[in-house]
């Protein structure tokens, strides 16, 4: 059964379960964000992030880590997308 709404989102909690199963179960979840509103995300992924809670409330609490990044760890991500890619 198709319904009107299928053309316009890019997961359902149903294809995003199933996704995340191929995850380790104490993996941790970031998702992007910025600003107000909602956007689609991408197929989650895994990166190495790093926790910058004193950054700025724009910039998030997490960010990518860079390899001298003592403290990184792997996270999956659900990173929105940016309608004006």
């Amino acid at each position: 059964m198709k319904d009107a709404f299928s053309d316009k989102f890019y997961f359902t909690v149903g294809k995003l379960i199933d996704v995340l199963k191929s995850f380790p179960p104490d993996m941790p979840v970031l998702t992007s964000g910025y600003k107000t509103g909602f956007e689609n995300f991408h197929h989650p992924s895994v990166l190495k992030m790093k926790h910058d809670p004193e950054s700025w409330w724009e910039d998030g609490e997490f960010q990518i880590a860079r390899d001298r990044d003592m403290e990184a760890f792997e996270a999956v991500v659900l990173q929105r997308v940016n309608r004006d890619d």
